[in-house]
């Protein structure tokens, strides 16, 4: 059974989920099916990925009961200001084929077309509505966080950044931390194979007996973030899940934190521009 972390509203989100970036060829409604069969409760989607279709596919044909998955989709740029992001969300839920959305973000802040405000608003009135049930932001510095705080009065319960050993982000996840939002990571494996050969995590795969991935994983989850790996191998899917039953000490999550040296996508959230 997966852990959940108690969000600012009163709900809840599992403390690990699945990321559907498409990789060339993916079936994602089997990646996402069987991901639900071995136990994920959170499907992180969004309008630019083109995968809502076969994420909501999945959910639909699913024995695992709609009320017991988080489904969390993305405002796209294109869709920033009031009346737009009314229109996105409505593209999502005919997307997915859903009848609510449980988690919806702001995929980026896009300062220069400075129309987050504006969209953050829309989200709380479809919250109010009932078309939403939770909303969030994603890949928000602390001075877009208290921005529209400051504007609307409204707090995003999570913000879902680019976090991994590579790029720990203290400050941004003690910010979170004091202003009760739960930190997601995306690219939470960093790009994979040279991170996971690092000795800090190598050397507590080997002493813990799991692999390098469940340590990264693991890793978070001391961290208090929730990591949204991608895959679409069910056995990996499975091991991804399995990091609840082992705990690093503090000297390996602190070994491991020190491998920082920055953002590896060089998106800087001030100046990313992502339509």
């Amino acid at each position: 059974m997966t852990p959940t972390f108690t969000l600012s509203d009163g709900t809840s989100i599992p403390a690990l989920g699945l990321g559907t970036v498409k990789s060339e060829g993916e079936d994602m409604a089997a990646t996402v099916g069987s991901a639900l069969d071995a136990g994920y409760r959170l499907i992180d989607t969004a309008l630019r990925y083109e995968t809502e279709g076969g994420v909501g596919e999945a959910v639909r044909a699913s024995s695992v009961p709609r009320e017991d998955i988080l489904v969390t989709t993305k405002i796209p740029g294109r869709y920033h200001g009031y009346d737009e992001a009314k229109e996105s969300v409505q593209l999502s839920l005919e997307g997915l084929g859903l009848d609510h959305i449980d988690l919806l973000l702001i995929h980026w802040p896009l300062p220069k077309v400075d129309k987050y405000v504006d969209t953050w608003r829309a989200m709380i009135d479809l919250q109010k509505d009932g078309v939403v049930t939770s909303i969030g932001v994603s890949n928000f510095t602390e001075a877009h966080l208290d921005r529209i705080v400051r504007e609307t009065g409204v707090a995003p319960v999570v913000n879902q950044v680019e976090l991994h050993p590579f790029f720990p982000q203290a400050d941004l996840r003690a910010y979170h931390a004091e202003h009760g939002i739960v930190t997601e990571s995306w690219s939470p494996l960093g790009r994979g194979s040279e991170l996971l050969k690092a000795a800090p995590v190598a050397e507590a795969a080997a002493a813990h007996d799991v692999s390098p991935g469940q340590v990264v994983l693991r890793w978070h989850h001391q961290l208090g973030a929730v990591p949204l790996p991608k895959s679409s191998n069910p056995d990996r899917q499975k091991q991804n899940l399995d990091i609840f039953d082992f705990a690093l000490t503090q000297g390996e999550v602190d070994a491991i934190s020190s491998l920082e040296r920055g953002r590896i996508w060089d998106q800087d959230p001030d100046t990313h521009e992502e339509f």
